[in-house]
């Protein structure tokens, strides 16, 4: 093979898992190829179009998945240099301590991890300082131990944020700031990247003041001569010696034709669904089930967390901007009454008139659509969906992601949006009884596949896992994944933060294979 094609890492994707590995792993001077299947996303006014973001879904990728009974489905994925992160909502968030062993829910057992929260600490702080995260330790009540504080100090509430901040708070409740990766100078706006703007999740950042793995990962990296990146290089199967146990190429498609790598070590970081398709089509004589599919785990226990938007409607305006700074645990673990998990809640970007309209209101003339989304308080909740070996990702006959899941563990977000009801319309008694909320929630559908996780679970145990502790596969010697792919279970926050720690974790282990 060419010596150009042949390389001492090749890194499978550039999102929160490839990007940061990229970045780690570029001062090492050994040679790195990042493989990526989409361009990079242009700089351009469309970037804070609601319409286009929200209603014509401009950035999306035009792929089509399939569900359980073979309809198709456009899944809301982002292929891009910088993956999902380009579009994600900013939130670094730790997993909470206990999230790491096994934990009694409502519909059943989350399983312990092969590794512990200690393990992983070091790499979590690492990563919080690489993404730029601002946040303050110490307010949230479920807060795992950290080694250092957060290198930025939290961004600020807007005027009606910090006012149900302190309403929480008369409560009993315990409001924290959420922590976010944005490049963000309050005490010099000026000079800051970030605006503040009220046009975050779901959206690209024009004024790039958002730390996603482009801006903060595969950028950095290039800046070493050792690393090439190849832009919309679709990786479609993996190629091993004759025992099976080492990949040797790396097979990619760009522009129809197909070119080969190879590679001393491959990383797999593609996300939980393609990351499972490329070892699922690389099907050999050594792997007939798949590669590193000996287990047949390949795929199995897909998990993206049950997620509900909710919007309180109120006579009480919102004229808040960046109001997406407010996080609340304080029944992660459930409350009296419900001695079982629940989850997260954390305040989202604010709504507008064309998102509403968008989303199910075309028929609302739009001066009632802006008044409602003035007067409206947004909040995204999180709890745990279970590891399931039925929920799985297969392929159809042409090779197309079939994504068959269903719903578990759902009573922990039905009390969750209970209980956030309760508790708004308990701050809205004390204002009167004109001052109750009328909610709207929206529970996030299949193809809202940004919190996806699983299909290649780490574990000590070949038969039940995909890989072992170190994130390397079971059955190969070569072969690493360092994206969600390897959660056992999903825990009820953001997994971003995550999926960059244990992206710092993996290098390290590379790092020293290749001393």
């Amino acid at each position: 093979m060419n010596a150009e094609r042949q390389f001492d890492v090749i890194i499978v994707g550039t999102g929160a898992g490839g990007g940061t590995l990229a970045r780690h792993l570029a001062p090492s001077g050994k040679r790195i190829l990042l493989l990526e299947r989409g361009p990079f996303l242009p700089r351009e006014r469309e970037n804070f179009d609601h319409t286009e973001v929200w209603i014509k879904n401009r950035y999306v990728a035009h792929d089509i998945w399939y569900d359980e009974k073979d309809r198709p489905f456009r899944p809301d994925i982002y292929y891009w240099v910088g993956g999902a992160t380009k579009v994600f909502g900013v939130a670094l968030i730790r997993l909470r301590k206990e999230d790491f062993g096994v934990i009694h829910h409502y519909g059943g057992d989350s399983p312990a991890w092969p590794i512990s929260y200690e393990d992983l600490e070091p790499y979590y702080t690492q990563a919080e300082q690489m993404y730029l995260v601002h946040g303050q330790r110490g307010l949230d009540p479920t807060e795992p131990p950290a080694s250092g504080p957060y290198p930025y100090p939290p961004v600020s509430h807007a005027p009606r944020v910090s006012e149900l901040a302190e309403e929480l708070r008369a409560l009993g409740l315990h409001p924290f700031p959420m922590p976010l990766g944005v490049m963000l100078d309050e005490a010099n706006p000026l000079e800051s990247r970030c605006i503040r703007c009220d046009i975050c999740s779901s959206y690209p950042c024009l004024v790039q003041g958002k730390c996603d793995a482009e801006i903060i990962g595969v950028r950095p990296a290039l800046q070493y001569p050792n690393v090439t990146l190849l832009t919309e290089h679709e990786v479609i199967r993996l190629e091993t010696s004759p025992s099976g146990r080492e990949v040797t190429r790396v097979i990619a498609r760009h522009k129809g034709q197909l070119e080969a790598f190879q590679g001393n070590i491959v990383v797999l970081a593609a996300g939980a669904a393609n990351t499972a398709r490329i070892l699922l089509l690389s099907a050999n004589d050594k792997h007939p089930n798949g590669l590193a599919n000996g287990s047949d785990q390949v795929g199995r226990n897909y998990m993206y967390h049950n997620i509900a938007v909710l919007v309180a409607f109120s006579l009480r305006k919102n004229d808040s901007r960046f109001q997406k700074t407010l996080g609340i645990n304080d029944f992660y673990f459930g409350m009296p009454g419900f001695e079982f998990p629940m989850g997260n809640i954390q305040l989202l970007d604010k709504t507008n008139w064309q998102v509403l309209r968008g989303k199910g209101a075309p028929w609302v003339p739009k001066s009632l659509l802006k008044l409602a989304a003035s007067h409206a308080l947004e909040f995204a909740l999180f709890s745990e969906d279970l590891p399931d070996p039925n929920n799985r990702v297969t392929l159809t006959r042409d090779g197309r992601i079939k994504l068959t899941y269903r719903p578990n563990n759902l009573e922990p977000m039905r009390r969750l949006q209970a209980k956030l009801k309760a508790v708004l319309n308990e701050i809205a008694a004390k204002r009167g009884l004109l001052h109750y909320n009328v909610f709207a929630v929206q529970r996030i559908p299949l193809s809202a596949v940004g919190h996806q996780l699983g299909t290649c679970r780490f574990g000590t145990d070949p038969k039940t896992s995909v890989l072992d502790p170190t994130c390397k596969a079971h059955e190969l010697d070569n072969l690493y994944v360092a994206d969600t792919s390897f959660f056992p279970s999903s825990g009820a926050v953001n997994p971003s933060l995550t999926a960059m720690a244990n992206a710092l974790r993996v290098g390290d282990i590379i790092l020293e294979r290749l001393k």
